[in-house]
């Protein structure tokens, strides 16, 4: 899969490439990534980028032209189908369906955003604008770096063992159990629920589905109510509360039917 990202900044990009899972994908080329600095493309001896918004106000914007000449090399080399992405506050809320739908794409072009903002007329050059969160950064370096990590990890071969991806956050829409490793027993920590040093494969199962449903219940309820338990799920949740002895988040009702 290639990147073709879009950035005034492009060094902050170069710490994907250092180490981890992504590093080394890129060097197994399993991925890419380039960068396009929209300096490059400027017209003037100072590389201006930037200028002051018209009507006033603080800041200053990106202009039309070192951005869209910039988008343009990127849209030139990208495979065909790669979409460009803006990262921006403003945009949809990034999801795990959202990242493997993007996932299954040969590549992506995402304009990275910095001062405040992109001049408006760019629009024209973006097919989708995507947000991480209800806050706002710097810059949309972040942003695409947490959006191409997301997306990489499910691409086939980066990530080690491929069934970590079916049993973690969001991949049932649940968020993940909890994880124990040696040593079994701490005289500060505690020890590690003895299912988990039994051996008895169906009894885990069962304990690491009930956690999760338990879990997301008392934190994102919310994912719960966007779908429909079947029986099993309803009795797991039901002695998960009942062991716990916890308040009832707002809105549970709905979540136990």
């Amino acid at each position: 899969m290639q990147f073709d990202v879009v950035s005034v900044l492009p060094a902050l990009l170069a710490a994907m490439a250092e180490d981890g899972v992504i590093g080394q994908a890129l060097r197994r080329r399993q991925i890419s990534l380039r960068c396009w600095n929209p300096r490059e493309y400027a017209q003037d001896v100072h590389r201006t980028v930037d200028d002051r918004p018209y009507g006033g106000g603080p800041g200053m914007v990106l202009q039309v032209g070192p951005v869209s000449a910039a988008l343009a090399a990127a849209r030139a080399a990208a495979p065909s189908g790669a979409p460009v992405i803006h990262l921006s506050p403003q945009g949809v809320r990034l999801t795990q369906s959202r990242v493997r739908a993007l996932a299954e794409l040969p590549g992506l072009v995402l304009l990275a955003g910095r001062y405040e903002g992109i001049d408006e007329r760019l629009s024209r050059e973006i097919d989708e604008e995507i947000s991480i969160g209800d806050y706002v950064l710097t810059g949309g370096e972040l942003p695409a770096m947490v959006l191409m990590d997301a997306v990489a990890r499910l691409r086939s071969g980066v990530v080690g063992d491929p069934e970590s991806l079916l049993v973690e956050s969001f991949s049932g829409m649940l968020l993940d159990h909890p994880h124990y490793t040696r040593p079994a027993a701490d005289t500060v920590y505690g020890s590690v629920p003895a299912v988990l040093l039994s051996g008895d494969h169906a009894a885990i199962a069962r304990w690491r589905r009930k956690q999760a449903l338990g879990r997301t219940w008392q934190r994102r309820p919310e994912l719960l109510r966007a779908q429909c338990l079947d029986a099993e799920s309803q009795a797991l949740l039901r002695e998960y509360m009942a062991e716990q002895r916890v308040d009832r988040p707002r809105g549970a009702e709905e979540e136990e039917t």
